[in-house]
């Protein structure tokens, strides 16, 4: 029987108490206090499948989650597993070697890094005498943190609400008490939980219904920036790739953006201007994870159009994390599962964020790569924190999102402000100038879709390529 503990937390605990998920914070009240259980299973158990990154790594992230929701994690361990069991997950014996650690460090929670059923929760509950979350409940219950916007409440409440239905059986443990019977026999517990599924299915569909009317919204939204030619450039990438520190870096705003999983959930949209006077709107995403909630991606998906919408989309990585190649595999996998192409020429590129943690021997090798890729298609080494390669990345941003733009140059009469409204509205303008005779000429840059307009509007004496 082997339950191997994580050794960072095990030196801070001999160095001097618990390690606390607050990085040794002092608060108000204690924080609960929290085991960490990451399975391991084997090829047997995986059905020959492989694991994209290694044990340790996903023991890390599980910490990191018990952390981003102020878990004081005074345990975490790994549990190889040859099988899972259909009762408890784990086998007997693992089950009763945890109950005593549990025991022995007075822990209040334990969070366990995998699916669990309802059964397999409210048994390990029972053993532990603890409560038992595992990897989705955590998940939504930092999501429901994070919401700041109604939106985000509402697709966390739905998540939420989806989740909870099927384990009801939890909430009620006078149940144990019912006297048999078979229909109106049985007892009151039975009614209780279908007038309680009832509610929640008349609240799940009320939510439903408002987070239609949001989809709506954005729609709307999306339509009139449409109209107004502003080029979107979305941000995706793994939880704290550093996606909100290069979003502020971009647009010089003041987005909350911290080294902790999810630090940000609410979508964000900025106005920026690139080197050359092309005006973009960038918006700042929700990170994603591995193994994310079906729940989740399902009541996310209004904000995730987002990214469907995107004329560019910028994946950003953490290059410096030893699992940047897994981590870039979800993401791929959840734009794919979104029906966004990710292959070479298409409208996505890499970010390789954090340089600035590299060695120098590492900073060389990547910076040598991204030269030997450079073109449209990137990727780009950059460092949010301190600045570097930004100048570089926005000057690619405005190469792909003009590239195959026409050219066109406008003469207007003097007289013509509504004309020169409308081109100021519908295409990018880039020079402007009045001759002696007050007449405008106008440069600008535009769709080619959007060229015959123009040529139309104004007439084809007046309108000319480039």
């Amino acid at each position: 029987m082997h339950l191997e503990g994580h050794p960072d937390l095990r030196e801070k605990s001999e160095a001097g108490g618990p390690a606390s998920a607050r990085g040794g914070v002092d608060r108000l009240e204690p924080a609960t206090r929290c085991a960490v259980i990451s399975p391991v299973l084997s090829k047997r158990a995986t059905r020959g499948a492989s694991e994209r990154r290694s044990p340790q790594a996903r023991l890390d992230e599980a910490v990191g989650l018990a952390a981003a929701i102020s878990l004081d994690v005074v345990y975490a361990g790994l549990v190889p597993l040859s099988e899972i069991r259909p009762a408890t997950y784990l086998g007997t014996g693992k089950v009763e070697e945890i109950a005593g650690i549990v025991k022995a460090e007075a822990i209040d929670l334990v969070f366990f890094d995998a699916a669990l059923s309802p059964v397999q929760q409210r048994n390990l509950e029972k053993a532990w005498s603890a409560k038992v979350v595992d990897r989705t409940a955590l998940i939504l219950e930092i999501f429901g943190e994070r919401a700041r916007t109604k939106e985000g409440a509402l697709q966390v409440e739905l998540a939420h609400l989806n989740y909870q239905r099927s384990r009801l059986v939890r909430s009620w443990t006078h149940l144990e008490r019912q006297r048999g019977g078979f229909g109106f026999l049985g007892g009151p517990g039975e009614t209780q939980i279908e007038a309680d599924r009832r509610l929640i299915g008349e609240r799940i569909i009320r939510i439903e219904k408002e987070l239609e009317q949001v989809k709506r919204t954005r729609g709307l939204h999306r339509a009139s920036r449409k109209r107004v030619p502003y080029p979107v450039v979305a941000l995706v990438g793994y939880t704290n790739a550093g996606k909100s520190t290069l979003f502020n870096r971009l647009t010089r705003a003041e987005v909350m953006a911290q080294d902790l999983l999810f630090a940000t959930l609410d979508p964000t949209l900025r106005a920026v201007d690139l080197p050359h006077g092309t005006r973009i709107i960038l918006s700042d995403t929700v990170g994603f994870i591995s193994e994310l909630p079906t729940q989740l991606v399902a009541a996310f998906r209004a904000t995730l159009e987002e990214v469907l919408e995107a004329d560019l989309i910028l994946h950003v990585r953490d290059i410096s994390h030893p699992d940047t190649d897994a981590q870039g595999q979800d993401v791929e996998d959840v734009l794919a599962d979104l029906g966004v192409e990710t292959a070479p020429g298409g409208r996505v590129v890499e970010v390789w964020n954090k340089i600035d943690r590299l060695s120098g021997e590492e900073r060389e090798a990547v910076e040598n790569q991204c030269r030997r890729a450079d073109g449209l298609d990137g990727p780009v080494a950059v460092s949010a924190l301190t600045g570097e390669g930004t100048d570089h990345l926005l000057a690619l941003m405005e190469r792909r999102i003009t590239a195959g733009r026409v050219t066109l140059a406008v003469t207007l009469a003097a007289e013509d402000g509504e004309g020169l409204g409308w081109l100021y509205r519908h295409g990018e303008v880039l020079e402007r100038n009045a001759d002696e005779d007050g007449a405008v000429h106008v440069s600008l840059r535009i769709a080619p879709e959007r060229a015959r307009l123009v040529t139309r509007k104004f007439g084809a004496r007046r309108v000319r390529e480039m």
